[in-house]
């Protein structure tokens, strides 16, 4: 059963038979053609060398740098926090059950933008004042992470 298994006809194209005579069609040079840098043996050229020219990504202007300091906050709207009801306690495994943050885990920040359920405990990385103010007025808490 297993011996008499073979590929189906034509999915399989033939081998290029190289430097077997004029009549193959690939004699002689064999398919390389006639000096030069392709055929030299060993010719590997990358896909974006320019023959020499000075490169294209050499050319081509450098432009702005990226601050490898720089902190990158899930944002998270006060308005969006309705979701959890009044007196629910929220931290960033919340957030990210319900689907207001991804929870890669970088520092979340509240803004202020709505208005706060009433009675919410919160513990978050960061939180803006307003945002703040909003929900110790509503009766909850803030804790900083």
């Amino acid at each position: 059963m297993l011996n008499e298994l073979s590929p189906i006809p034509g999915s399989q194209p033939t081998r290029k038979r190289v430097g077997r005579g004029p009549g193959s069609g690939k004699g002689k040079t064999c398919g390389t053609g006639v000096k030069g840098q392709g055929t030299r043996s060993g010719k590997k050229i990358k896909a974006w060398f320019e023959g020499g020219q000075m490169p294209l990504y050499q050319r081509v202007p450098k432009k702005g740098f990226t601050n490898r300091f720089r902190v990158v906050n899930e944002v998270v709207n006060l308005g969006a926090l309705s979701v959890f009801g009044e007196g629910a306690t929220v931290d960033a495994k919340a957030l990210a059950d319900k689907g207001l943050i991804r929870g890669s885990g970088q520092p979340v920040k509240v803004l202020a933008e709505g208005e706060a359920p009433k009675g919410l405990k919160l513990t978050v990385n960061k939180i803006s004042t307003a945002a703040e103010a909003k929900i110790e007025a509503a009766g909850g808490s803030v804790e900083h992470i």
